[in-house]
């Protein structure tokens, strides 16, 4: 594990941390390894429900650490980059992200992989790679113009400019925006809600969710026999006993 992750489990959630403040939270092969590395241990521990990503020092990340990247130049296969975008983009546990401050490059397109994204009023998003003489990638060109349609996602992707909190949201891209000081709570409460729902039924839905477009027929028939299983599910029962409870105590 890198010293500039830090991974702790808190009452269901995991949380993933860059610490790596002096650098503004870039982020180096090291660093990549250890964030798939904390993925995946939250992934085969039982008692992890929900992940939460965050940073610390005021920025959430200036993206790849160039210095880095310069000297390794590394193809794109079995690289730290590519184990943590393919852990975060199966992974089976719901995710949040707080953002905070800068999150550039790498540190918005790992956004389109998350489930809710909470961000505060200082953060500001940018995806400079063409200034830089690459291409997006986190499968971003896909899922960007999927999420917020062409012209939005060419502007974000070509222009490269710099954009606030309260545009993304607009666009569907952020869950909701505080103040810097209700960040962490914000973030945490959604990641505590969810880890609290049964794992199950949320490991389905959130497979449900990810699925590629398909016709909505195929779609319905792929709902309905998750759905009749679940119905058979313990968590169901569970679940519905105690709603019957509820209601017959009057609450």
């Amino acid at each position: 594990m890198s010293e500039h992750i830090r991974y702790a489990v808190s009452e269901g959630v995991g949380r993933i941390t860059l610490a790596r403040p002096e650098k503004k939270n870039a982020i180096d092969a090291a660093m990549y390894a250890a964030l798939a590395d904390a993925i995946g241990s939250a992934g085969r521990d039982g008692t992890v429900r929900a992940l939460l990503i965050d940073a610390e020092g005021g920025a959430f990340t200036a993206g790849n650490d160039l210095a880095d990247f310069q000297r390794e130049r590394p193809d794109w296969h079995d690289t730290p980059v590519s184990s943590f975008l393919g852990a975060l983009s199966e992974a089976e546990l719901p995710v949040v992200a707080a953002v905070d401050g800068i999150a550039i490059g790498i540190g918005t397109t790992m956004l389109l992989h998350c489930d809710l994204v909470v961000a505060s009023t200082t953060a500001r998003f940018q995806m400079p790679f063409i200034d830089l003489g690459l291409v997006p990638e986190a499968a971003s060109s896909l899922l960007l113009p999927r999420l917020v349609g062409h012209q939005r996602a060419a502007a974000l992707l070509l222009l490269g400019d710099s954009v606030d909190a309260p545009t993304l949201q607009g666009y569907g891209l952020i869950h909701s925006v505080v103040a810097p000081d209700d960040l962490h709570a914000t973030a945490l409460g959604l990641a505590r809600r969810l880890a609290g729902k049964p794992p199950d039924a949320m490991r389905q839905s959130k497979r449900l969710l990810r699925r590629a477009p398909e016709p909505v027929a195929d779609r319905l028939a792929a709902e309905g026999a998750v759905f009749a299983e679940r119905l058979r599910s313990a968590e169901a029962k569970a679940a519905f006993d105690s709603f019957f409870a509820r209601r017959a105590g009057g609450r």
